[in-house]
């Protein structure tokens, strides 16, 4: 079967964290739909192990915590007859010190996925936490029933005026800090680091854009989408202000890992499984 070389799978890598749809980049790339899709889920499934294993032991002091909205083949009310069809939550944290994404969740926007995403947080650090959060009601119990007393929690309670015709919510009027567990240092409840984030995600991948025609057709090129994307910014992409990637100011990494280096390792990877099934 004939493989693309590792330069030329890097550019379609490439494309995609930059925020080309999958059809935008088999057009730029010269290649076909089906390329990219195999190679976008063959590293999503390297980059959500690779990050599993290295983002453990970590010492933050600070975490922001908030989900972002998108959807899977239709919105939901939507009338289809796909089942994984509707709505889907990514819930995200993001340590405001080193701008490192420990882990991230893809669900409903329930309790029981907060609980879920936030016990993967808790296994992920070394020690205790201040964590900051926006007034969604699931939070609090959810950070309570994970992390015990063992934990800061401050809550950034946004108060808005009342919604107008098809409006989503109001205006902003602005908000106040809520100490909910422990003693959090007020100075550092705020989500501005995660919503900052949830921005470049939506910047960064074609599927969260709103009203886009690049939305996902099926929940598992989702998460390879996102996982591709946290991996990028994690050990790749080098933050403006701290002028190393996230992984490299956590202590994680020695160097920016390049693009080439992460499909050689994901071939690695490959062959390594191929011989453990002989």
């Amino acid at each position: 079967m004939n493989r693309k070389s590792v330069e030329e799978r890097a550019k379609i890598i490439q494309l995609l964290v930059e925020g080309n749809s999958v059809r935008s980049t088999s057009r730029i790339a010269d290649c076909s739909i089906n390329t990219v899709m195999k190679l976008q889920h063959e590293i999503g499934i390297f980059c959500e192990g690779y990050q599993m294993l290295a983002l453990q032991e970590l010492n933050c002091k600070f975490i922001e915590v908030d989900e972002i909205w998108s959807f899977v083949y239709a919105r939901k009310g939507t009338e289809t007859e796909q089942e994984c069809a509707g709505d889907l939550w990514t819930f995200s944290c993001i340590c405001p010190d080193t701008k490192l994404v420990p882990c991230w969740y893809i669900g409903e926007r329930t309790k029981q996925s907060a609980i879920e995403f936030l016990t993967d947080l808790k296994s992920r650090l070394s020690g205790r936490v201040q964590i900051s959060t926006d007034g969604f009601p699931a939070y609090k119990d959810a950070v309570e029933q994970v992390f015990g007393k063992d934990v800061d929690l401050g809550r950034l309670m946004k108060q808005y005026s009342e919604k107008k015709g098809n409006q989503v919510r109001g205006k902003y009027q602005g908000a106040h800090k809520d100490k909910s567990i422990g003693c959090p240092d007020e100075a550092r409840i705020t989500t501005a680091h995660i919503e900052r984030q949830n921005l470049n995600m939506r910047n960064s991948i074609s599927r969260f854009r709103r009203k886009t025609s690049a939305f996902s057709k099926k929940a598992e090129s989702h998460c390879d989408a996102v996982a591709l994307h946290f991996m990028y910014h994690n050990f790749c992409r080098i933050h403006t202000s701290l002028r190393v990637t996230p992984a490299m100011e956590a202590g994680i990494e020695d160097h920016v890992w390049s693009i080439e280096e992460m499909l050689e390792m994901c071939d690695e990877m490959n062959i390594l499984e191929e011989m453990e099934e002989l």
